[in-house]
């Protein structure tokens, strides 16, 4: 395995760089995240139209790139950087997953053509109220009415799912437990009987929203491969979206250390700037060391994915949990290093202390995951 970035890997990202720089700039964070919808349909229409950022990895044979999932690492990354305010990570990393792993020729046939052109988005809502990330976070039920199924149930922290146009709904059979009888439903956002809420929350850079699906009907071509058989696609389709999740945490975690950086040169105490001082300098370090350890987690991750490993959970929750830790510590240095400024609501520090919060419990938290891999070690 080649452990670094190939060079149209590394110009897609200095691509993305200069495109987000000016896109996705701290003012147009501001403008976006201050909206309801949570991003710009302008700059959405860019990257998906112009750029192909949506076609990236969906295959040539339903109008997509056909790229691997390791193409996809560096430009995670640079929309972590820039806290970029789009749908693009619900929409590929998680709805569009789904349907590459568990949809029918059909229904690929059917969604990813327009997703790839970014006409639509999508979403995957499994979680529920509490703290649970296992199949038995899933209450939501499912039963049948002659040819259809009928969901009852809320889903909550859906990422994007007030905006997706489909949404991708797990859905357990009355009185199954466990992973045993879950299955997932293709759910065009228009159908009768759902509603989808924007839920305000702490990081305004990423929306969430409460799915309420009150007797939904859709056809038995809903079914999202095998019935009853949902929860390993779903988790599959989750250990993906958390490898994305990381990358997108390192180049979050790499903009704090920058930030830092760059105001510990030009800060001045006592006659000196406060980067000569041991003491900050000595967190910059370990805030690079934290930030090289996390993007190598990452990249082995996002490599073993492009590779079509079958067992992706302990890779997957290694990088989530110590990209989580990473983001979150160098989030907090580098509000301490600026100092009283790194408060304000004009800096932009605030922004991604708040996105490194929300970010470390999205899909379980640091614990939840050591814990998954603890268990994967037999343990």
């Amino acid at each position: 395995m080649e452990f670094s970035f190939s060079e149209d890997q590394d110009e897609l990202r200095r691509a993305a760089r200069r495109f987000l720089e000016v896109e996705s700039s701290q003012e147009r964070v501001r403008a976006a995240m201050a909206t309801e919808q949570g991003f710009d349909s302008a700059v959405w229409g860019q990257l998906s139209e112009e750029l192909a950022w949506t076609a990236l990895t969906i295959p040539e044979a339903y109008g997509g790139l056909g790229m691997s999932y390791l193409d996809l690492h560096p430009l995670m990354e640079e929309m972590g950087r820039a806290l970029l305010c789009s749908p693009f990570f619900s929409t590929i990393c998680l709805g569009a997953n789904a349907l590459l792993l568990g949809g029918s020729e059909a229904q690929k046939e059917q969604h990813l053509p327009s997703i790839a052109t970014g006409e639509a988005t999508s979403t995957l809502a499994y979680s529920e109220k509490g703290r649970q990330h296992g199949a038995d976070a899933i209450q939501a039920t499912y039963g049948r009415d002659g040819n259809d199924y009928v969901i009852r149930g809320t889903k909550h922290y859906v990422v994007d799912g007030h905006t997706a146009t489909l949404l991708i709904v797990a859905a357990r059979a009355d009185s199954s437990k466990g992973a045993e009888g879950v299955s997932l439903f293709v759910v065009p956002a228009n159908t009768p009987g759902l509603e989808c809420i924007w839920t305000p929350t702490m990081d305004q850079t990423r929306k969430l929203a409460s799915v309420e699906l009150d007797g939904v009907k859709v056809p038995t071509n809903s079914l999202l491969g095998e019935e009853g058989h949902g929860w390993e696609l779903c988790e599959r389709t989750l250990d993906l979206a958390r490898i994305a999740l990381a990358a997108e945490q390192v180049g979050a975690a790499e903009m704090c250390l920058d930030m830092a950086v760059d105001y510990a040169k030009v800060r001045k105490q006592f006659g000196r700037p406060i980067g000569s001082f041991q003491a900050i300098k000595h967190k910059c370090a370990d805030m690079l060391t934290m930030v090289e350890s996390a993007r190598s987690a990452a990249f082995y991750a996002s490599a073993l994915a492009g590779q079509g490993e079958a067992d992706l959970g302990e890779v997957a929750s290694s990088a989530k949990a110590f990209c989580s830790d990473t983001l979150f510590h160098c989030a907090a240095e580098n509000i301490q290093i600026h100092g009283g400024i790194g408060f304000t609501w004009e800096h932009p520090a605030h922004l991604y202390f708040k996105r490194a919060k929300a970010a470390e419990v999205l899909f379980g938290d640091p614990s939840f995951h050591r814990e998954r891999v603890a268990q994967r070690m037999g343990l």
